[in-house]
């Protein structure tokens, strides 16, 4: 049985909820003659991938949603062998090169060479070139980002990519520059409470003003996340009468209990306990811009409002320089140190103006 969140995703862009404006856009691209490379970005759980599925069934029908999943293996210069996960159908393939890490550039030129010098066998599709749609375009490496901005320019007779990023800050100039940059915002308070009224409806029951309102902010503008939410709760509670308890995934408790260590106590010693946990966090696959936003943003709610804007300010910096470096610890450390740093000054000239 599915989760309703790909029970009730809507299968064509008539049936999107919000961003009309972007479905009619996007339908008369996928209609014109003249369909080009696309850069879709915006955050999680806005609807990215779905718009790209719609855009997909748009340009070539149902045809496009006859998918089927296959394992392929790449070999690297050095003979080792790479298996990715491939999406496909007789007009598009969907990969994600990130899975392989460093060897992600491999990927991306055996597959798009291999797409681009076929030619499209299906006589009743609409164009006929093929789509390579690349999930998280942004985490790619700068020799991925190269090899791609090489083969865009060769092969676009026969092939058009269309990309999928939270941000645009880590994808090339070139990249960006050769593709229609399609920015999907996150939905509105109003327009998810709407989201959730329909599954409601499709499920047959309906939905408390006040409980859709506990999970539209518990999401944080992250649909995917209010309707699993959503579902998790019928499934305790079928009435979702009373105060909502919303249980919070393990990781995001385990940051709340790094940053009030931080706020609680600085010192050497402090330092090393709170790197033990940061350790952890890593090593159970939380990306470490997650790791420093969710700490950042708790030690921003338990501090004094002149400091709110240099934790901040320093969470930036040292956010840039993990996605430069290599050591992604030494970056969250260095900021925890920061953090402590400014507060313990803080603290300190309180009790000084106290004593005086």
């Amino acid at each position: 049985m599915s989760l309703w969140v790909d029970l009730h995703r809507p299968r064509s862009l008539d049936d999107l909820h919000y961003h009309q404006d972007l479905s009619a856009r996007l339908r008369a691209l996928a209609s014109s003659d003249d369909f080009p490379h696309m850069l879709f970005y915006g955050p999680s759980g806005a609807g990215k991938k779905t718009r790209i599925a719609c855009t997909l069934k748009e340009l070539f029908g149902k045809g496009a949603e006859r998918i089927k999943i296959d394992q392929r293996v790449f070999l690297t210069p050095s003979k080792r062998k790479l298996d990715v996960n491939i999406v496909q159908s007789n007009f598009h393939i969907e990969i994600t090169p990130s899975e392989v890490g460093n060897y992600d550039r491999v990927v991306i030129q055996e597959i798009l060479k291999e797409i681009a010098q076929t030619q499209q066998v299906d006589v009743s599709a609409r164009h006929r070139f093929k789509v390579v749609v690349i999930n998280e375009a942004d985490t790619l490496t700068r020799d991925a980002q190269a090899a791609l901005r090489r083969t865009m320019e060769k092969y676009m007779s026969n092939m058009r990519i269309i990309l999928c990023a939270n941000s645009t800050s880590k994808l090339i100039a070139p990249i960006k520059s050769r593709c229609l940059l399609i920015r999907v915002a996150a939905p509105t308070e109003t327009e998810m409470k709407l989201v959730l009224d329909f599954v409601a409806k499709r499920q047959g029951f309906g939905i408390d003003p006040e409980a859709a309102q506990e999970i539209v902010q518990d999401s944080g503008g992250n649909l995917r996340k209010a309707i699993l939410v959503f579902e998790a709760l019928k499934m305790q509670s079928p009435s979702l009468t009373g105060p909502l308890s919303i249980a919070k995934p393990d990781w995001e408790t385990y940051c709340h209990k790094v940053a009030d260590m931080i706020i609680q106590e600085q010192s050497p010693e402090r330092v090393m306990q709170v790197r033990a946990k940061l350790y952890e966090l890593l090593s159970h696959c939380i990306p470490p811009t997650i790791i420093l936003k969710t700490i950042a943003d708790r030690v921003v709610d338990k501090v004094d409002e002149s400091l709110k804007a240099d934790i901040m300010h320093w969470a930036a910096i040292y956010e840039v320089r993990m996605r430069v470096g290599n050591k992604k610890i030494f970056h969250l450390e260095a900021w925890v140190i920061k953090v402590m740093s400014l507060y313990k000054h803080f603290c300190f000239d309180i009790d000084m103006d106290a004593f005086d």
